[in-house]
């Protein structure tokens, strides 16, 4: 069998693999404002179920991306979505990005509470008493411990980036997050990653044109 190549020249290889995603996309109903962190999830993913799965509360991304004008700081719970969010770029609005699950404090809360890390850090912002984004891609214990802080009032994010990816609780923290009145931006079912928060976040940057 004769394979045959397409010849793309490489700044050209995003937005052809945008144009194919459209393509394939069709008449799929997106609400109107979510296409490109929609159709960014897909290009990171390959995945197309994100079309269907992506929940968006009201105004989510107006709301998401104000705070990030704002300055907002973006706390994740692992170093690759860290690692994988642009920081210039988030810098460049007054924003920084966290993640503290390596942090020596966290560990020993953890230990002592008997806890996950991804709770403890959890708590470790809301002590910080500061407003941010949190962008969970694997840790759903990080999002009933974000739902639990809600309903005591003790944390008010900007944000909830909800998509972590596995099995145990994975789907029903993401629908906890869905109950809050909190703007968030969820995977609905089992898929999501760390790669997915970190575009995510990316992509409500790039909105702006700041790429």
């Amino acid at each position: 069998m004769k394979i045959e190549l397409e010849n793309v020249k490489p700044q050209e290889i995003e937005a052809k693999s945008f144009e194919m995603i459209t393509a394939e996309l069709g008449d799929t109903p997106l609400i109107p404002g979510t296409e490109m962190i929609v159709k960014r999830c897909i290009h990171t993913s390959a995945d197309f179920d994100y079309a269907k799965s992506l929940c968006f509360s009201e105004g989510a991304v107006e709301k998401a991306r104000d705070a990030i004008r704002r300055g907002v700081s973006i706390v994740t719970d692992t170093q690759m979505a860290k690692a994988g969010i642009n920081k210039r770029t988030l810098a460049k609005y007054g924003g920084e990005v966290h993640c503290f699950m390596s942090d020596e404090d966290v560990a020993q809360i953890a230990k002592e509470n008997g806890t996950t890390r991804a709770t403890a850090c959890i708590d470790k912002a809301a002590a910080m008493g500061e407003e941010f984004i949190f962008a969970i891609g694997n840790a759903p214990t990080a999002l009933v411990r974000l739902y639990e802080l809600i309903k005591e009032d003790k944390i008010h994010p900007a944000l909830i980036i909800g998509v972590p990816v596995g099995f145990v609780n994975v789907v029903q923290s993401k629908e906890l997050i869905m109950e809050t009145d909190v703007p968030y931006i969820v995977a609905r079912g089992r898929k999501g990653g760390s790669n997915i928060a970190a575009c995510i976040c990316n992509a409500l940057m790039y909105l702006d044109g700041r790429e």
